[in-house]
């Protein structure tokens, strides 16, 4: 049995990767997981132990194939409770990410598969990100663009944003800017900044909170 830390970690490995597509420095997953580089250090050494992890010095860490059907299972919980407290709770889904990381490790596949059954087998969840498939493939990521790389005049629709803290969460739902929403781009700040105008009205997004988000262009949608 793997504890409630190693799984995080290794959830936090399989995520960090799927954003970089490269090996994950210890670095980033202290950042990630709010501890130090030697707790990242102490705790990968235990995962490398039963085999959960590669490490290659200089470069960073994977996952190895069993390490990453962990990965993928915890993953699967999170995102189907995110999806069944927004859906069944009536929970904002600003708030959802919390909930989830403390529950997740504990439901049973029974449980597991009644929300999927409950909710219609959901493909993505609250924030628009991809919820794996009970066989624990890897999850098929969503197509589309970063908000940061459109142009000027494009109207997009908010496919997906990434969960770095709930008050950015926050500070996007005040600004109108959702998942599903449809917004225009209006001006790129050469100082870091975008506009777009939205059901909330003209909002100006730093490039931190920006690059959050992936759209897709309205035209590809009714193709």
């Amino acid at each position: 049995m793997l504890s409630d830390v190693m799984e995080d970690y290794l959830k936090t490995i399989y995520v960090l990767h799927q954003e970089t597509g490269t090996q994950v420095a210890t670095s980033a997953i202290a950042d990630r997981m709010n501890v130090t580089s030697p707790t990242v250090t102490s705790m990968i050494d235990k995962l490398e132990e039963r085999g959960l992890v590669e490490r290659e010095k200089y470069k960073g860490v994977e996952l190895t194939p069993e390490g990453e059907t962990v990965a993928i299972e915890v993953l699967r919980h999170h995102r189907l409770i995110e999806a069944y407290l927004a859906s069944e709770l009536d929970y904002d889904w600003t708030d959802v990410h919390e909930e989830a990381d403390r529950l997740e490790h504990y439901i049973s596949e029974r449980f597991e598969k009644r929300i999927a059954e409950l909710l219609g087998d959901p493909r993505v969840d609250p924030h628009g990100d991809p919820i794996p498939t009970a066989d624990l493939s890897p999850p098929q990521e969503e197509s589309g663009q970063r908000l940061i790389d459109c142009d000027v005049g494009e109207h997009v629709v908010i496919k997906r944003v990434r969960h770095r803290t709930d008050e950015e969460l926050r500070y996007l739902s005040e600004a109108g800017v959702t998942p599903g929403t449809e917004v225009e781009i209006i001006e790129i700040a050469p100082f870091g900044m975008i506009t777009v105008d939205g059901e909330h009205g003209r909002q100006s997004l730093p490039d931190e909170i920006a690059q959050l988000i992936r759209v897709t262009p309205v035209a590809e949608l009714v193709q």
